[in-house]
């Protein structure tokens, strides 16, 4: 005789495999994310690379925002909320995953009249401190690495939440951020008045607690 428990998996794990339940198991499984402070627990944490976005945008001759992304980047988080202001993170960006939907000129973009992904493969962003500004904002101050050359720069960072995620079996939290450079400071000056210098960055990221 097979029991009722026993009875109840078989037919949850039917249900699983048929995809006919999922209105039914999505309250259960959909984490209760919050975005109050103590949401942000301590300790160090990895990018989740499938739930995680670089995008930037540049103005073409005012007609458009020219927009792009970069499929390869690595992010690495340390937070203290005893210490909110010395949390660190370090990203590094593959050049070479450069995607526009055009392969063509995404090969030119990453040759050596633009961003000479050769020899600079990689591009790096390394906190030096954190601003509170709100409940969930603030801003990140960091030297960023770009074609060869390091200059300060500063991010506006959303705090959108933390919480359980039962489908990862792992603690989350989110974050957007933004932030503007001015690509000729880095030497990428091609058709420099003409093109405009501010390239307006944009990223999303959810980062798994360790």
């Amino acid at each position: 005789m097979i029991r009722p428990a026993l009875t109840r998996t078989l037919a949850l794990a039917a249900c699983l495999i048929a995809g006919g339940c999922a209105s039914v198991l999505a309250p259960a499984l959909k984490p209760n994310v919050s975005t109050e402070a103590a949401a942000l627990r301590e300790g160090t944490y990895a990018l989740d690379t499938d739930h995680a976005a670089l995008l930037f945008k540049i103005d073409h001759l005012g007609f458009s925002a020219f927009a792009g992304r970069f499929e390869r980047f690595d992010v690495s988080l340390d937070f203290d909320p005893e210490n909110p202001r010395a949390a660190r993170i370090e990203a590094i960006i593959d050049m070479t995953s450069l995607d526009i939907a055009n392969d063509a000129f995404a090969t030119e973009l990453m040759g050596p009249k633009w961003f000479d992904a050769e020899n600079h493969p990689e591009t790096v962003f390394r906190s030096t401190g954190i601003n509170v500004t709100g409940e969930n904002t603030g801003t990140m101050t960091g030297d960023l690495t770009l074609h060869g050359i390091t200059l300060p720069a500063t991010l506006d960072i959303v705090f959108n939440g933390g919480g359980n995620d039962r489908l990862r079996s792992a603690y989350v939290v989110g974050f957007s951020a933004t932030t503007t450079i001015n690509r000729s400071a880095f030497g990428v000056d091609r058709f420099s008045g003409l093109i405009t210098e501010e390239v307006s960055i944009e990223i999303e990221a959810e980062f798994i607690r360790k």
